[in-house]
């Protein structure tokens, strides 16, 4: 795992935050929620293949 995912994940969280504050305070609510609806799962689309090999590695490690 590098260092570059974590700059990747603070990236899309204060992209994130930043358009969640400009959306909620122009009254549009909904869409904020969509906003952050849609940075969660850009970065849960990254960090899903690092937690399969974790579990992989766990699996061959332990031998079950």
């Amino acid at each position: 795992m590098s260092v570059s995912i974590i700059f990747k994940i603070a990236a899309v969280g204060i992209i994130v935050t930043i358009l969640c504050q400009v959306l909620k305070h122009s009254g549009r609510e909904e869409h904020a929620f969509l906003v952050s609806l849609a940075g969660l799962m850009i970065v849960l689309f990254w960090v899903v293949p690092y937690i399969y090999d974790l579990f992989e590695t766990m699996q061959s490690l332990f031998a079950l």
